[in-house]
Parts: C-alpha cells; sequence; structure tokens
C-alpha cells in the first residue's frame, strides 16, 4: 500500500500473481435448523479488484468499471495524521460509478495506540454503512517503512495493537475490520497468532502463481493482492490489483454484513 521495498525474502506489501486454482467452495449444510456456510480454497468464482492511492493519481472510474473491475479499497488514513489528499475524490467517483468500495488505513503501531488509530481511521472515510456498496475498513500490516522491523514492538505487544485497533474499530463501527498483511510479516511480528481469525476477514498480499501459505487460524483468504504490478483501464501507470474470493454476490453480502 505504501510504496516501498519489503527486507529480501519477507514478500510482498499487497501485492501477487493472478491465479485461477485458488477461491473458494461454498458447502451449505443444514443440521438442526441452521445454516452453515463453509468456504476453502478450491476452485470457484472471484472477483476482480484493485486498491489505490494518491500515487495513483487521477483515475477514470468509469473506464476502471467498463474493465470489469467490481470493488476497490482506498486509502484514507496513515498513523495519526496522514489523510490521502485523493481519499475524497476517489470514494465519491468510485462510488458513481458502480464500484464496491472500502476504506484502508496504513498502520504505524509505533505512534499511538491502536485505538487511537482506529478512531482516526473512522473519522476520515473509514465509518460503515449497510448500503450494499460500502465494505468493511482494512488495516494495513506490513513491514515499517519508516524505522525500525515490526515498528520496534515484541511479538506480544503487536498483538495488544492490532487487539485494540480491531475492538475500537468494531466498536464504532459494529463490523469486524479486515486485516490486510503477508504471512511472512505475520510470522515475524505476531509469532503467527491465529487468534483473529475467526472473525476478522484476510487480505493477502503475496505476489506469486498460488496464496500460498496462510497465516495461522485463516483455512482461506477473503481478498487476495496478487500483484502491484497490474494496469486496468481508468488507471495510469501500474496499480494493485485484488481477488475476492468469491462471486459478486457475495461480495455485497460482506458489504451488507450478511455474508
Amino acid at each position: 500500500m505504501n510504496d516501498t521495498v519489503l527486507p529480501a525474502g519477507a514478500g510482498p506489501r499487497r501485492r501477487g500473481v493472478r491465479t485461477g486454482l485458488l477461491a473458494a467452495t461454498v458447502a451449505l449444510v443444514v443440521a438442526a435448523g441452521m445454516l452453515v456456510v463453509s468456504m476453502r480454497q478450491a476452485d470457484a468464482a472471484t472477483t476482480a479488484g484493485i486498491d489505490v492511492s494518491h500515487h495513483q493519481g487521477g483515475i477514470g472510474w468509469s473506464a476502471v468499471r467498463s474493465a470489469g473491475t467490481q470493488f476497490v479499497y482506498i486509502k484514507a488514513t496513515e498513523g495519526v495524521s496522514f489523510t490521502d489528499p485523493r481519499f475524497d475524490a476517489n470514494y465519491i467517483a468510485a462510488t458513481r460509478a458502480g464500484v464496491v468500495r472500502g476504506a484502508y488505513h496504513f498502520a504505524l503501531p509505533d505512534r499511538s495506540s491502536g485505538a487511537t488509530q482506529a478512531d482516526f481511521l473512522v473519522g476520515n472515510g473509514g465509518a460503515w454503512s449497510a448500503d450494499s456498496r460500502t465494505l468493511p475498513a482494512a488495516v494495513d500490516l506490513e513491514y515499517n517503512p519508516y524505522g525500525a522491523t515490526c515498528y520496534g514492538l515484541s511479538q506480544a505487544r503487536m498483538r495488544g495493537w492490532i487487539t485494540s485497533f480491531l475492538d475500537r474499530y468494531r466498536s464504532r463501527t459494529g463490523r469486524y475490520a479486515v486485516i490486510y498483511t503477508t504471512t511472512n510479516w505475520w510470522k515475524t511480528c505476531t509469532g503467527n497468532y491465529s487468534g483473529y481469525a475467526s472473525r476478522h476477514p484476510l487480505w493477502l498480499a503475496r505476489y506469486a502463481s498460488s496464496a500460498g501459505t496462510l497465516p495461522a487460524g485463516w483455512s482461506f483468504y477473503t481478498f487476495w493482492q496478487y500483484t502491484s504490478t497490474g494496469s486496468v483501464g481508468g488507471v495510469s501507470g501500474r496499480v494493485d490489483r485484488d481477488h475476492f474470493n468469491g462471486a459478486r454476490t457475495r461480495l455485497i453480502a460482506l458489504a451488507n454484513n450478511t455474508a
């Protein structure tokens, strides 16, 4: 999301390679009057998306939608003071073009508490409403582009920071935030913690021919950023491209909190 290079072997930051090998199989089981939905990696439908920030400059959103892009995550905030200067324009124009959209926050865990940064996100574009077009916001967790690896935090302190962010976002919006990360970062900086996987959608960054090994606890990804060097009509230059792990109807269900 932030255009920096990760340490060697660290893997990509919100990037990857297109594939048709991984997606979602949804098995519907009715038992004791309850509908149980099980998803796993398999051959199934995926839905095309991108993620953008001010680095992409002006975007022709009608052309983006005409090119088949159905969702976008747009950078809203970073740390405790930066708001993306193109967020408002991108968010409004994407909406008018019929692109399902959500906001993301680039986390700087050494600058403030997670709760403080969640409040900053919610107050600057990251809120949520049940309107069939607003995805839950994402927290972007990746290697520190400005200083110490893992922001100088121990694995325990990093887990505490993430919990603080997620809990505050949940209390402010009623939604479970999406977690954007790489498996390498997650292992290095959280100790491969599995405690968020049952509730928080995973947005995996990996630029390879498959999504590969997922962080602990997640049995499937919800979003996969598979390249940082994609091209899409309406965007000048390279852009991050993503898959949603399912058909558009499931994407809308996630947006409406009915998934």
